[in-house]
């Protein structure tokens, strides 16, 4: 019995190119779904877009004022910049990191900031931005701004934001 011949000519796929093929059939299964990556399960991006932007600002030094009606500093003018790219209107809520935290838990801001860092006791309860040191008055701090938790397109869309305005 002869045992069959391979040509050296035959083609077989490459592991990365079966890689490849699976994922574009996952992407294509999650697509037919009607699932979008990132997503916001509470709607965020789509709630802010066009109407209001829920901004809790936590007081500190060099980085956000609150003596005047409104907070103002370099935090709140990015804030308020994000907001304008939203066409949505910032409104405002002073008060401690732990409070500002517990309504952001409760679906009652959209947006905390602050002199908050990457080393921030928060990242348990709110989602939070990569690290920026590049904000006037950061002092070298790498400073993150907080969104309420699993709203990952509403999270993407404020660092795409912040990678445009401060860098990373």
């Amino acid at each position: 019995m002869k045992t069959p011949r391979t040509s050296p000519f035959t083609v077989r796929p490459s592991r990365r190119l079966i890689s490849a093929a699976a994922l574009v059939s996952l992407a294509g299964a999650l697509a037919g779904c009607g699932l979008t990556v990132p997503s916001d399960p509470d709607g965020t991006l789509d709630t802010v877009t066009g109407g209001e932007l829920r901004i809790g600002a936590s007081p500190d030094p060099g980085l956000v004022d609150v003596t005047g009606p409104d907070p103002s500093g370099p935090l709140p003018d990015l804030a308020t910049e994000f907001g304008d790219m939203l066409d949505a209107e910032a409104v405002w809520t002073v008060g401690s990191e732990e409070a500002l935290v517990g309504m952001l838990e409760a679906g009652e801001l959209d947006l905390v900031i602050g002199g908050i860092t990457d080393q921030t006791p928060w990242i348990e309860n709110a989602g939070t931005t990569r690290g920026y040191s590049g904000i006037p008055g950061a002092d070298g701090r790498s400073l993150v701004l907080l969104v309420p938790p699993g709203e990952n397109a509403f999270l993407s869309e404020l660092e795409r934001f912040l990678d445009e305005e401060v860098g990373s």
